[in-house]
């Protein structure tokens, strides 16, 4: 069972930053594919980014060019760096881990924490 636990959202202005952070243990499996997605209060769940064991990554477009995912296998550590915030970013973000890629993808992982709520105003 892999625990997940995410840390550093809060509430920004619009061209703000915020870096989030997710701590897996439990996790003997590095092979995970690791990655984010939110949600905003009546929307479905959106995948925002992905990072394999090997350092690829992959963004959803409407993140492109403004957030970075990393990972940190030797910490168990998944981050996600957010710059030029908008206020379309504001939901509950999510980490997420499992051996599917698929999964990560369609936002419905295995694994997943209790997320960290992300505020952008304008």
């Amino acid at each position: 069972q892999v625990q997940l636990v995410e840390s550093g959202g809060g509430s920004v202005q619009a061209g703000g930053s915020l870096n989030l952070s997710c701590v897996a243990s439990d996790y003997s499996d590095s092979t995970y594919f690791m990655g984010w997605f939110r949600q905003a209060p009546g929307k479905e769940r959106e995948w925002v980014a992905t990072a394999d064991r090997g350092g690829y990554t992959s963004y959803a477009d409407s993140v492109k060019g403004r957030f970075t995912i990393s990972r940190d296998n030797a910490k168990n550590t998944l981050y996600l760096r957010m710059n030029s915030l908008e206020p379309d970013d504001t939901a509950t973000y999510y980490c997420a881990a499992d051996r599917l890629l698929s999964r990560v993808l369609a936002s419905r992982p295995t694994y997943s924490g209790q997320g960290t709520q992300v505020t952008v105003s304008s």
